[in-house]
């Protein structure tokens, strides 16, 4: 039982942490380049749908680790009765924000895509990318403080 709860661990660690590394490079590398018209349209869209696909697979990835990690080490009463358990369930939800925002940050830059545009469209969807970058560096946060 033990090599399977660290095979689970080492998957959500580093599922979790190429996530939010691919979402704060987009946002801050990435993102800056459109905003400025400095990518092709096509190129753009490419990076969006890579993100994204990834994104969805790490979510589903984030949910099942995280699910046993959470099943094998934690009560109910202790999930939500210590202080351990509210950073697990902070950071339940932090993803779930997470998810959300890549995808509404999608949503919004496809839309002006579609016409060719990127400066347009990048700045759409800025609102949501930045603040995928700030939850995915809460969750670094939240990770951290569950190590201690």
């Amino acid at each position: 039982m033990a090599l399977i709860d660290t095979v689970m661990a080492t998957v959500h660690l580093l599922v979790g942490g190429l996530w939010t590394g691919s979402v704060l490079f987009f946002a801050l590398a990435v993102l800056p380049t459109a905003r400025a018209g400095n990518i092709r349209a096509a190129a753009f869209e490419s990076i969006i749908s890579r993100l994204t696909m990834g994104s969805r697979v790490s979510a589903l990835l984030m949910f099942v680790t995280g699910g046993h990690l959470a099943g094998t080490r934690y009560t109910v009463g202790s999930l939500f009765g210590s202080g351990r358990g509210h950073l697990v369930l902070t950071m339940l939800v932090l993803w779930l924000v997470l998810t959300a925002l890549v995808e509404v940050g999608r949503s919004r830059a496809i839309d002006g895509l579609v016409e060719k545009k990127v400066r347009t469209p990048a700045e759409n969807a800025a609102p949501f990318y930045l603040g995928a970058a700030l939850v995915a560096v809460l969750l670094l946060l939240d990770a951290g403080l569950l190590l201690n």
